[in-house]
């Protein structure tokens, strides 16, 4: 499985269209462990692009702090799990989180 978050800083970006980097997080599921993280600089921000750029990628799973509800729906058009209203958090911790289920999501701060 590979987990794209966001990146800005040290941290998790709350806006996935801002971020710098993508951290691309590459996990064995039976042994719940991390393989490989590589860092990509995604595309220009446009409507369709990091969906599609990412799945290109190999994403899985996006874990991020608010994505619009058009971005979702082209996630999901391209096979990638949406998980949002996380905290700002390293990538580690929070795939760490993902993968042993204490990963807290809710509020979608993106309202469009």
């Amino acid at each position: 499985m590979r987990n794209a978050i966001p990146w800005a800083g040290d941290r998790l970006c709350l806006y996935f269209g801002h971020c710098e980097p993508f951290a691309l997080i590459d996990i064995d599921q039976s042994a719940q462990q991390r393989l490989q993280t590589r860092f990509l600089t995604p595309p220009p921000h446009e409507p369709g692009v990091l969906p599609r750029w990412l799945h290109e990628q190999g994403a899985d799973v996006i874990v991020a702090g608010g994505v619009g509800q058009r971005a979702q729906q082209l996630f999901a058009a391209n096979g990638i799990k949406v998980v949002v209203g996380t905290a700002s958090d390293t990538p580690q911790k929070t795939v760490r989180a993902y993968l042993d289920g204490s990963l807290v999501s809710g509020y979608n701060p993106c309202d469009h």
